[in-house]
């Protein structure tokens, strides 16, 4: 049985909301009815105005913080940031996470049903884009009746969303806190995904991406993805530092391998039993796809120019798959465009994973910024999109 530790939201229940109302994406195809999975921590208060969205990353899910079950080995991938007391502070805010559109943890995606066949959706799911994430979070916030948020949060693609939001529907977001992110995908990151893409799509067990129906699993390609993944996630320092060129015996029957190699390998198999190879595929391409200013001609200031939200901006130093660069790119956009903006780069010897993780600076800036939030609620007026 798992403990639920002091500062923790504690046990949380999953809840879906099915929409019957069409929603018509980006690429022009519509999805005739659709459901979102989506915790909650804290309470709403009286007039709505502490309402939070936490906006996950690539493979993220709803399940944030807490705990599902006394069974849970371990809480929501945001635990150390989200509960009482923490950084997202649910005695003060109304915190709220979902699963995409397109994931595999219960809202609608390519593991879902297709309505039209009565067999899962598999490579036949519509492509998403960022901006039908948050078209769809839009739509939950009206059902559940948040018609402002006083901060939408992302790290990595959720910083993506995040800045999405403030640009299409600036009287809907007081604060945009973007982590670790980038305006649009560098030619590296881009190919990072494809190289991953192509580990998935080659194993011979993918199927052209109709696996369930054969009752497969492309284990060894998605397994590969991960690993290609996850050493982008890291830096170079910590890698060294912890697992070095120590090596280990896999048994007996085996060569000795490097410690590296057996974690990369323990966490390819582990990410095969919880994620959907569909998935992995439909959110690396929105992520290639994701540019803040395509539909502003490629002018960012101009995009950002629509935003009211005050925005902050923070990095990693040893993140070099989304580096402090690009976030300083992010900030001198929003200074061109007059937003107000607050930047930092935090000394993290962790990787891009940083913005996962309890590093103290971090969390003493998060923590004084929501602070800041709890302590000047909006003025509720004129609350609807330009």
């Amino acid at each position: 049985m798992t403990p639920i530790r002091a500062g923790s939201v504690g046990r949380v229940i999953p809840q879906t909301q099915l929409f019957d109302q069409p929603l018509v994406l980006e690429s022009g195809e519509t999805l005739s009815q659709w459901q979102l999975v989506y915790e909650t921590y804290g309470e709403l208060n009286g007039d709505g105005t502490n309402a939070v969205l936490i906006c996950h990353a690539l493979s993220g899910d709803h399940h944030a913080a807490g705990v599902h079950s006394d069974e849970d080995r371990k809480p929501g991938w945001w635990d150390n940031c989200i509960g009482p007391g923490k950084p997202f502070d649910t005695d003060q805010f109304f915190i709220v996470s979902l699963n995409n559109l397109g994931g595999c943890s219960g809202s609608t995606g390519p593991n879902s049903i297709n309505p039209a066949t009565g067999k899962p959706w598999g490579p036949d799911f519509p492509h998403v884009r960022v901006e039908d994430w948050v078209e769809s979070q839009r739509r939950l916030a009206d059902v559940l009746g948040i018609t402002q948020w006083a901060a939408v949060i992302g790290g990595s693609l959720g910083g993506m969303q995040a800045m999405c939001w403030a640009v299409r529907h600036p009287q809907r977001v007081r604060h945009c806190i973007v982590i670790a992110s980038a305006l649009r995908l560098s030619a590296q990151n881009i190919a990072f995904n494809e190289i991953a893409r192509q580990a998935i799509t080659s194993d011979p067990d993918f199927a052209d991406g109709h696996f369930l129906d054969r009752d497969t699993v492309p284990r060894r390609g998605l397994a590969i993805a991960r690993m290609i993944g996850h050493v982008t996630y890291l830096s170079d320092e910590l890698m060294g530092d912890k697992f070095g060129r120590e090596t280990r015996a896999v048994s007996d029957d085996e060569d000795v391998i490097f410690q590296i190699q057996s974690y990369l390998r323990y966490q390819g198999e582990a990410f095969v039993d919880r994620f959907d190879a569909n998935t992995y595929l439909l959110m690396t391409r929105a992520l290639d796809w994701f540019d803040i200013a395509a539909a502003f001609d490629h002018n960012t200031p101009a995009a950002f120019e629509r935003a009211t939200a005050r925005f902050l901006v923070l990095s990693f130093s040893s993140d070099w798959r989304f580096s402090p660069a690009r976030s300083r790119e992010i900030v001198d956009a929003l200074i061109a465009a007059n937003c107000d903006v607050s930047y930092a780069e935090i000394e993290a010897s962790e990787g891009h994973d940083s913005f996962l993780l309890p590093v103290d600076r971090y969390h003493a800036i998060l923590r004084r910024y929501m602070n800041g939030i709890s302590k000047h609620p909006a003025v509720r007026e004129n609350i609807g999109d330009r």
